[in-house]
């Protein structure tokens, strides 16, 4: 880990979304240093699936050395940041540094994403950032080391990251045009970079997104948190830059990144944005004798011959259907597979013991997935982790995002079939 030097102490940082996840760990390692910290995020009671208030982050704050101020902030309402922006003022006697780390995330088509959705992504990542910086840049202008730091990726404009959720990507890009242009703005006057993790990071999102043991594919939160002092330790004139977290700690001299990882020694996830193709990942850690966590052994047994791959792989999916699954799921799936072996495949697991077969179902589906049918038949058996075929484009989804994180579950039954 990186060692607190003290640079931070009594330094007042306002961060969105502190409550939890990276918002609350970029807290916890500024508060070890003396500083004071302004929790504005809106979980003020406790969510029954969500770890953590502003409350309580709090307590951990005070806890590790700082004083905190909470905050109860929607950052999509202009009246509420600029109350928390005056009563920070008024118990610390200015502000810092900004981290704006509040985040929506869809990651849904065009079609598929209601426009409360599309508003509320638009709302908190880029006009909440924007806002928020709009009214806490008068007080960091009044600074000797001011700061605004945004949980943003680099503009990478390759259509891949587009493609099937356009709507999140804008909305995230919003907030790293504004490290772009309020970087320029204020040049010589405060520092305004952001930063983005080079993995995936553990988090209820994450676990939300990437489903049953995607933590294991993961770094902890207190690689970010490390970053962010480090950046943030640094002079105004350090501007401008769209910074990974590896690549940061790198520079500052760190070479074990094991102690981030949530299982040390397991493969790791890609983030969004990044050059680096899954695909390649991939690659590169076979190349290291590395076996990915979403990609099988080549031990793995061979799916009983029949006559094709997509027949087979649905030939034990009735193997492993019982009402059990049926009553956990209550999802009708529908496969439009294309390539070698295409067609159109459902899958019940609404009523009964749940079936499935070679056509439409009689319902209308609550899931439509659709990819080729060789990725088809990997996805099933283990081979291709749904998260990333998700991410590179292999896989597209319609309807419930719930209902399909629902489905890797059988996924690993069938796999323990022996598919």
């Amino acid at each position: 880990m990186l060692q607190n030097t003290g640079r931070l102490a009594g330094c007042t940082l306002f961060i969105t979304g502190a409550s939890r996840g990276i918002g609350k760990a970029i807290a916890l390692k500024a508060a070890r240093d003396g500083a004071n910290i302004i929790i504005a995020a809106k979980t003020a009671e406790p969510h029954p699936k969500l770890p953590g208030t502003i409350y309580t982050a709090a307590q951990e704050v005070e806890q590790a050395g700082g004083k905190a101020l909470a905050c109860v902030v929607d950052i999509r309402n202009e009246q509420q940041v600029g109350e928390a922006v005056q009563k920070a003022v008024e118990k610390f006697g200015g502000i810092d540094i900004l981290v704006n780390n509040a985040s929506a995330i869809s990651l849904t088509g065009t079609l598929e994403t209601p426009m409360k959705k599309v508003d509320l992504m638009l709302g908190i990542n880029l006009r909440g950032t924007y806002m928020t910086s709009k009214l806490v840049i008068p007080h960091l202008l009044k600074s000797r080391s001011p700061h605004i730091l945004n949980l943003a990726p680099p503009l990478n404009l390759n259509p891949i990251w587009f493609k099937n959720h356009t709507a999140y990507t804008m909305a995230k890009y919003g907030m790293s045009m504004c490290v772009l242009g309020m970087a320029e703005e204020f040049r010589g006057q405060i520092a305004v970079n952001g930063l983005w993790p080079k993995t995936a990071i553990q988090s209820a999102a994450m676990d939300m997104l990437g489903g049953e043991g995607v933590d294991k594919q993961c770094r902890k939160a207190d690689i970010m948190a490390d970053a962010a002092y480090a950046i943030l330790s640094r002079p105004k004139d350090f501007t401008g830059h769209f910074l990974v977290d590896e690549d940061v700690l790198r520079h500052e001299g760190i070479r074990d990144f094991d102690q981030y990882a949530v299982q040390p020694g397991h493969p790791l996830l890609p983030d969004f944005f990044l050059d680096e193709a899954p695909e390649m990942l991939v690659q590169q850690m076979e190349q290291h004798g590395a076996t990915p966590a979403f990609k099988t052994p080549s031990s793995t047994p061979a799916m009983p011959s029949s006559s094709s791959p997509v027949e087979s792989t649905f030939d034990v999916i009735r193997t492993v259907l019982n009402e059990d699954v049926v009553n956990s799921t209550q999802g009708i799936y529908q496969f439009n597979l294309s390539g070698d072996h295409g067609g159109v495949w459902f899958l019940d697991l609404k009523s009964g013991s749940g079936s499935t077969g070679q056509g439409q179902p009689a319902s209308t589906p609550d899931v439509v997935m659709t990819m080729d049918s060789n990725d088809f038949s990997k996805m099933f058996s283990g081979k291709l982790k749904p998260t990333l075929a998700f991410m590179s484009g292999k896989l597209r989804i319609k309807g419930d995002m719930t209902l399909a994180i629902k489905l890797e579950k059988l996924m690993n039954r069938m796999n323990k079939a022996k598919l």
